[in-house]
């Protein structure tokens, strides 16, 4: 069924039905589409109907019972909790489901939802990478709960190298840096609060490694035209994806800040484009021509006119939403396989810019003011990327030929 005012729906969800479909074509999703999902509204009405329940029975388990149900119905299609946010999300807004009182935190996800707070509003993190801090910490609050507490008091530096050795072991260096890093954040934080008597953050052991030991990686300039030839800049997804590609090769962009540019950030009068960065630093760098071509191109061709919000870069079906980071991360792989280049990720592509910056006569601190680097140490590792030079002055290994 295409046409989505054949839909009858009946049951509690009833009045909502108009609004949703009407919501469902302002967001761009197509006729058919917008039926289905009109079609898996009127089985919940029904179901909730059957069951004496109404929109404000909406909570999880409701919806996944409903799921259950439908599957053992025979249903084939919109089985996830996924099928149903489009729907959910609707009746929130119109306060059709009065969700039940929050239910009270655990000792363990209280203290957690503090760190995020404390992460966020008093250190400046962006909000996802608090959370990926408290994710990292979460084993570690989880070990020292108690029935009705978090047991800190008596927390001591044993406590914490052990939880460290046992947690990173068999992790690459970089993930167990990460972890590192954030045990030592909660450790902070744990005696700013006074949750601790001592501070414990220099108790954390190092991971072993050497700075500037590895190589970059980065495209050759044929590959980089390659990975820029496989996007089809007739469809609009093509030209989406060639502009995000052409600002992470060109402006050593990262995945997060191509995700958080916004139509305000490019002022074309001036060829500038304003960067959202790490620590939420705001930036503004130069736009090259090729850059402004191919960001205008999508822009004016290709970006829906019903996406929501001022966020450039937003999905091509609906709903037209902001893309995520994974999302421009997932543009980048999916090219660089077409292209035949193997695994790419969004970081080669800043390392990239930075090799071929360096092989144009660039120096070491004009890369780092273009990659926003706050140290030039950061900046150091693009030292090592030009071999031939690197000959030139590399002495001879004792005991080595020539």
């Amino acid at each position: 069924m295409a046409d989505p005012s054949r839909v009858r729906i009946g049951g509690p969800l009833a009045p909502f039905a108009q609004g949703f479909g009407e919501e469902l074509l302002r967001q761009g999703y197509r006729p058919n589409a917008a039926a289905n999902q009109l079609q898996l509204m009127a089985h919940l009405s029904r179901w909730l109907g059957a069951k004496s329940l109404d929109a404000q029975a909406l909570i999880p388990p409701t919806t996944t019972a409903f799921l259950a149900d439908r599957r053992a119905a025979g249903y084939r299609l919109w089985l996830s909790p996924k099928a149903l946010a489009p729907l959910l999300g609707d009746l929130r807004e119109l306060g059709a489901d009065s969700p039940p009182p929050a239910p009270e935190l655990d000792p363990v996800e209280d203290l957690l939802q503090r760190y995020r707070d404390y992460l966020v509003h008093e250190r400046a993190v962006s909000v996802p990478v608090a959370q990926t801090y408290a994710c990292l910490v979460h084993p570690f609050v989880a070990g020292r709960a108690r029935s009705n507490d978090v047991a800190l008091a008596d927390l001591t530096p044993h406590d914490v190298s052990s939880f460290i050795l046992a947690s990173c072991s068999g992790r690459t260096r970089g993930s167990a840096k990460m972890r590192v890093t954030a045990v030592r954040s909660l450790l902070s934080f744990l005696f700013v609060q006074g949750l601790i008597p001592a501070p414990l953050a220099p108790s954390v052991p190092s991971v072993a490694g050497w700075r500037l030991a590895g190589l970059p990686r980065a495209l050759e300039p044929d590959e980089v035209a390659r990975l820029l030839a496989v996007c089809d800049r007739c469809t609009d997804t093509g030209r989406r994806d060639f502009a995000m590609l052409t600002l992470l090769v060109r402006l050593g962009l990262r995945a997060g800040e191509v995700r958080a540019l916004h139509l305000d950030d490019f002022h074309w009068r001036t060829g500038e484009v304003v960067i959202h960065g790490k620590g939420n630093r705001v930036e503004q760098m130069p736009m090259p021509p090729d850059v402004g071509e191919a960001v205008a191109d999508y822009l004016r061709h290709s970006r829906p006119s019903s996406a929501a919000g001022r966020l450039a870069f937003v999905r091509i079906r609906a709903p037209h939403r902001g893309l995520t980071t994974s999302a421009v991360s997932f543009a980048v792989r999916r090219a660089a396989q077409r292209a035949g280049l193997g695994s790419v990720t969004a970081h080669v592509l800043r390392h990239t810019a930075a090799t071929q910056m360096l092989r144009a006569g660039a120096g070491l601190r004009e890369v780092g003011q273009v990659l926003r680097h706050q140290r030039l140490q950061t900046t150091a590792i693009y030292a090592k990327v030009d071999r031939d030079r690197l000959r030139l002055i590399a002495r001879a290994w004792p005991g080595g030929a020539g």
